[in-house]
């Protein structure tokens, strides 16, 4: 496998927090040389606003559109290299953006490790982040501006999509009410955090790689926030939940994914440097990636 990472400090579907410092800080440590990848750039965002957009409820709604086009039009060449890219964030809004460079190309899946749903719409999610709502627009569920990119509505078909690791809905009882239950598409093949304990990591482990095999997909996207990870061992996150998987868990899901042959890309998200200031659980995550992907 040959990686190329690629740098998405965008923090426009969140707020200047840290996370626009992920990537920095992940090259730094040394991800890059640990997996031997070609360096593929750095897309720099547009200028944060904290102005809600008054017509689609979301924060920076042009600007995160206009971001989606620009790193599409990176890792499109990436792929046409036959390389793996690696788009380090930077925030989950940059997922727009890298199912649109598959989307071009073909039909795609999405393997989406999060410790939350992230299917708020504009109506329901309460600051306005594109980072809360990033399952949701992607799948075409949202205002046309940030999911109809390009004429290419849905980004990803729903049914194409394998959720793993959530567990807000057990947790948040407000991220409940707001959506009437939050009533996920019946279509969305979900395996949160409690039906993993309920049968097993290896068994859920095993849903993954079967689900996988059985999609009629090009490929999969691998979508990681680190939030999917226990709150214990990745603090660094703006949005704080107990519980999670283990470092060797999530060592295992990408393990699955790369050894499936299905998957074509990963993108890392939420990392917060600024709330890791000894770099603990920098660290221990690029020793994760590594041992997964090497």
């Amino acid at each position: 496998m040959r990686y190329a990472i690629l740098e998405a400090p965008s923090n426009l579907g969140l707020r200047p927090t840290g996370v626009e410092d992920a990537s920095s800080a992940l090259l730094a440590i040394g991800l890059g040389e640990r997996l031997r990848a070609r360096y593929a750039g750095r897309i720099e965002a547009p200028a944060y606003s904290a102005v809600r957009d008054p017509r689609t409820g979301i924060l920076n709604a042009q600007a995160i559109a206009a971001y989606a086009t620009t790193l599409a039009d990176a890792v499109t060449p990436i792929l046409e290299r036959r390389e793996f890219p690696i788009v380090l964030g930077g925030d989950c809004s940059i997922l727009l953006g890298n199912m649109l460079a598959l989307r071009r190309r073909g039909r795609y899946g999405l393997l989406f490790l999060d410790g939350h749903a992230d299917y708020w719409t504009p109506e329901t999610e309460p600051n306005g982040e594109a980072a809360s709502m990033d399952l949701a627009l992607v799948t075409g569920r949202g205002p046309s501006v940030v999911t109809d990119l390009e004429g290419r509505l849905p980004l990803v078909r729903m049914d194409q999509v394998i959720a793993f690791g959530m567990r807000d809905a057990e947790l948040d009882e407000d991220y409940l009410a707001r959506d009437g239950g939050l009533a996920m598409p019946p279509e969305l093949e979900s395996i949160p955090l409690a039906e993993i304990r309920r049968v097993g990591f290896e068994s859920a482990r095993t849903m993954i790689a079967t689900s996988m095999a059985q999609r009629d997909v090009d490929g999969f996207w691998i979508h990681l926030d680190v939030d999917v990870l226990d709150d214990a061992i990745m603090p660094a996150v703006d949005y704080r939940m107990p519980r999670g998987l283990s470092w060797s868990e999530l060592v295992d899901c990408l393990d699955t994914a790369i050894v499936s042959r299905r998957a074509v890309g990963l993108e890392v998200t939420i990392y917060n440097p600024s709330l890791d200031p000894e770099r603990v659980a920098g660290r221990a995550l690029v020793a994760a990636l590594s041992e997964a992907l090497l």
